[in-house]
C-alpha cells in the first residue's frame, strides 16, 4: 500500500529550520567577509568617482569640503572597518588554505581574534588619520 506523495512531502521534517538552527561564528564571519567585499567594491567605486569629479573640476575646494560631512565620515569609517575586517578574515582563510587551524577551538579563537584585531586596526587608523 503506497502513500500519496503530497502526504509524504507534508510529513517530512524541515531541517535545519531557522527556529532551531544556532548560528556559528564561522558562518557569521563568512557572511561578513562576503558582505565586506561587496562594501569595499562599492566604496572604492564611489571614491574613484569622487576623485574623477575632483580632478576634472580642476581641484575645486567644494569637493574637499564634501569630505567634512559627518555622513561621509561615517561612510569612510565603515569602509575602513570593512577593509580591515576583510583583511583579517582573509588572513584567516589563508591559514586555513595552508592546512592549519581546523579544530573547533582554533576556529572560534581565530574568528574572535579577526573581529577584535579589525576593530583595533580601524581605531588606530582613525586616531592617526
Amino acid at each position: 500500500m503506497s502513500k500519496d506523495p503530497i502526504v509524504i512531502k507534508n510529513s517530512r521534517p524541515l531541517s535545519p529550520h531557522l527556529s532551531i538552527y544556532k548560528l556559528q561564528i564561522s558562518s557569521v564571519l563568512s557572511i561578513g567577509h562576503r558582505l565586506s567585499g561587496v562594501g569595499l567594491f562599492f566604496g572604492l567605486g564611489a571614491f574613484c568617482w569622487w576623485f574623477i569629479f575632483w580632478v576634472f573640476s580642476k581641484f575645486e575646494p567644494c569637493y574637499l569640503d564634501f569630505l567634512d560631512s559627518s555622513m561621509v565620515k561615517l561612510i569612510l569609517f565603515l569602509v575602513s572597518y570593512s577593509y580591515f575586517y576583510h583583511f583579517c578574515t582573509g588572513i584567516r582563510h589563508l591559514v586555513w588554505d595552508a592546512g592549519y587551524g581546523f579544530s573547533i577551538k582554533s576556529i572560534n579563537l581565530t574568528g574572535w581574534l579577526a573581529v577584535i584585531v579589525s576593530v583595533c586596526l580601524t581605531v588606530i587608523y582613525w586616531l592617526f588619520m
